[in-house]
């Protein structure tokens, strides 16, 4: 029983007061499984919801079934008041009057009646503090991921750099064997090492971008332009493979500051993973590339959305892991939409993933408008036709790269050409043999024991700097940062592993001419 002193202490109209001013919505009413009634709703809870001041109380239904995104999650809140009685924080997605969607905590104390529960609570709207949550979410993981991406390519330059080596000896050896007088069957099996060398090499640079480690070229791109020409080159397999394509393209798109190739390699990884899911699932589908400009964030969007089966949520937070894929073995590397992402987050974007199992996915690439700061291009040799003539008699080269195999095979590539060559395994080697002779040409090696490609250039420049002049750097890791800031600083020459023998013997006497 109410204490009297105490009732006769507190007025009713205090009482009215508080529940008319209080920043809360209040309501008290009866619930059961297929309805709702309100016997009370204070002002604060019809503004929650989105009604006028004097639309009648009775109307404010906040529990009722349309009221919940996720009609089940009504079943299990009307459960939990009918079992225990009381509910703490409970945290629902609800639809105000106008059917926008708002996360609300609910407090309450029920009371079973009849078949249904008198429910008397206290409802907060916290759909800002959950969207600051989830962005906090979102950041921690893009936190992760880049974490990720930053050990695993630091690990990936290196290997990419070993590899690189033995690639271009394979290259090297296959294409001087294939000028060669041989029989039929040899030739067809050089044309397959060098096709093969070719497409472990293509591996590796995918690699290497992966890792974030190469230099691109940027500049003012039509987003669009890519869209269409990408879908170009798909169009054929889509056309027999019973692919619909959709375009929704915004017109007056603002350019974005990107390379192009590299947001095509974006696109491209996009709509086949897309395709093959659809094919997977239905043996067709429809795929919709859309793009707009958020103008809020001022930032170019890119959707690429399937209607095939959807990722799971228990994958979607591994999707851009390195090697991560949910393909058969032999049918997936687990690189693609981590290079994808890795190139999006090197143009200053973001590419995430939003999907519910059996209704597709879509993947978003937000692109940032307009330039950013960037660093300088790596100077990179200037396109010009191979020289048909002959080196000069005489024409001395000194080739300078620690690994012996690769060594030996530039240097007789160059002799075939008519080069006299020398070899140094280092750079200290390579300085004791510019002690006994001039060169007219250095290949060098950028990563060698003892003393590098990089030092070895700096006690050149000092001691001689024509010679200097006369340096092409080959190396497997061109855009490490240390490189990177040697290359564009030296403006030498240079070739990347694995390269081919005549792109080096086109160089070697464009340098002598």
């Amino acid at each position: 029983m109410p204490d009297p002193e105490l009732s006769s202490a507190v007025p009713p109209e205090a009482f009215a007061r508080l529940f008319e001013s209080v920043h809360e919505g209040v309501y008290i009413g009866t619930l059961s499984e297929a309805s709702a009634l309100t016997l009370s709703a204070n002002p604060y809870l019809k503004l929650m919801f989105g009604y006028a001041v004097e639309t009648p109380q009775e109307d404010v239904r906040p529990f009722e079934l349309e009221r919940f995104v996720d009609p089940q999650a009504r079943d299990g809140f009307v459960e939990r008041l009918r079992r225990d009685g009381a509910i703490s924080d409970y945290l629902l997605r609800l639809r105000r009057a106008d059917r926008s969607a708002m996360w609300v905590e609910v407090t309450a104390h029920a009371e079973r009646t009849g078949d249904g529960i008198r429910v008397e609570a206290l409802m907060r709207d916290v759909s800002e503090r959950k969207r600051l949550e989830d962005q906090a979410r979102d950041l921690y993981h893009q936190l992760l991921q880049a974490e990720k991406l930053a050990a695993l390519g630091q690990t990936i330059s290196g290997v990419a750099h070993e590899l690189n080596n033995p690639l271009a000896t394979i290259l090297t050896w296959a294409e001087r064997l294939a000028q060669r007088s041989v029989d039929e069957q040899t030739k067809r099996g050089l044309e397959t090492i060098l096709s093969e060398s070719e497409r472990a090499a293509k591996i590796v640079r995918n690699l290497l971008t992966f890792a974030r480690k190469r230099h691109t070229t940027r500049a003012m791109v039509n987003l669009n332009q890519v869209v269409r020409e990408t879908l170009a080159l798909r169009s054929y397999e889509q056309r027999i493979s019973n692919i619909n394509i959709l375009e929704a393209l915004a017109s007056g798109l603002p350019e974005v500051f990107s390379d192009p190739h590299q947001m095509q390699q974006v696109l491209l990884n996009l709509v086949i993973n897309a395709e093959q899911a659809m094919l997977g699932a239905h043996g067709r589908g429809t795929l919709i590339v859309r793009t707009w400009h958020d103008a809020d964030r001022d930032a170019v969007i890119l959707e690429v959305n399937d209607d095939g089966p959807g990722v799971p949520e228990d994958v979607q937070p591994k999707i851009f892991d390195p090697f991560f894929t949910t393909k058969e073995v032999g049918k997936g590397t687990g690189l693609g939409l981590t290079v994808a992402y890795a190139i999006v987050q090197e143009h200053g974007g973001r590419l995430t993933v939003k999907s519910e199992p059996g209704r597709g996915a879509s993947f978003y690439v937000e692109l940032p408008v307009g330039v950013g700061p960037l660093k300088p291009p790596i100077p990179r040799p200037p396109e010009q036709r191979a020289s048909t003539g002959s080196v000069r008699v005489g024409a001395a080269a000194l080739v300078v790269e620690d690994e012996a195999a690769l060594g030996a095979a530039v240097a007789e590539a160059l002799g075939d050409a008519g080069f006299l060559v020398d070899r140094a395994s280092d750079g200290v080697e390579a300085l004791e043999r510019l002690t006994e002779r001039p060169y007219d040409l250095i290949v060098c090696d950028l990563k060698m024991p003892r003393l590098d490609g990089p030092a070895f250039y700096r006690e050149l420049s000092t001691s001689d700097p024509a010679m200097a002049r006369r340096v092409i750097f080959v190396t497997g890791d061109v855009a490490g940062t240390d490189a990177e800031r040697f290359l564009e600083e030296a403006g030498c020459r240079w070739l990347a592993k694995p390269f081919r023998l005549k792109d080096l013997l086109r160089v070697s006497k464009e340098m002598l001419d």
